[in-house]
């Protein structure tokens, strides 16, 4: 399971984990998630609030955005385990 804090005009980033399914659950704030089958065809386009969720399958093209002017807080739950216990993990724009 883990936690992720986007703030606002922020995102995931668009990625897929063959081997993986999960469930992403929106804890604080709004947000948009698209999904599908090729990372050029993201015909599954959703907008969640506190409290909704969405499964996402393994192999499945998945990115989540904030569409709110605050943070959006997400739990992520993998299966199997994608991250070690205790990974801190600073965001993808952090990281360039």
């Amino acid at each position: 399971m883990t936690l992720m804090c986007i703030p606002a005009c922020g995102e995931i980033g668009l990625e897929v984990h063959e081997d993986t399914d999960q469930l992403i659950r929106v804890e604080q704030g709004c947000a948009v998630v698209k999904m599908g089958k090729c990372k050029d065809n993201l015909d599954f386009c959703r907008n969640l609030r506190r409290g909704d969720a969405v499964f996402v399958p393994a192999g499945t093209w998945h990115n989540v955005s904030n569409t709110g002017r605050g943070a959006l807080k997400v739990t992520s739950v993998y299966a199997p385990p994608h991250h070690p216990r205790g990974t801190v993990q600073h965001t993808k724009a952090d990281a360039e």
